[in-house]
């Protein structure tokens, strides 16, 4: 298998609701067949029916309340575009879940989660610098980190 991410799909309660969440945070998608598909930087985010989703990963579907195990992360270019997208986010209908601070790593960070409970990081760590395109390149963390 190669080392690659293509696809994250998101199992939601109420497509029109996130689809209007990620619109109003400034994203353009397209539905189709009851899907929202946005293009993400290098890969595709997925927003499908919660109980269509764990239908097709051969799954029942269980409770949308609680943490599920995963964040997605959003890392901008300064501390200034965390807590401007926190507002954004706020406005939408997003709730914050930890204000904006200098995390135990040293850099700034906080979360939101959307209004089915996915759980999103945005931070500013200039050691994980952005390309003009908005990508990551992991740095070399060497022997024994």
């Amino acid at each position: 298998m190669e080392q690659r991410v293509t696809l994250i799909t998101l199992g939601v309660s109420d497509l029109a609701r996130s689809k209007a969440f990620y619109e109003a945070l400034g994203w353009r998608g397209q539905e189709v067949a009851e899907t929202v598909f946005f293009q993400a930087g290098g890969l595709g985010l997925v927003l499908w029916g919660r109980e269509k989703l764990a239908r097709d990963c051969g799954l029942e579907p269980g409770p949308a309340a609680g943490f599920g195990g995963i964040a997605l992360a959003h890392n901008v270019r300064s501390e200034a575009e965390v807590d401007e997208l926190l507002a954004v986010v706020e406005q939408a209908g997003g709730t914050v879940t930890k204000p904006a601070a200098v995390n135990e790593i040293g850099f700034y960070s906080s979360a939101f989660v959307d209004p089915d409970g996915h759980a999103w990081e945005v931070a500013h760590n200039p050691g994980f610098p952005l390309a003009e395109d908005g990508t990551v390149t992991l740095p070399d963390f060497g022997p024994g980190q």
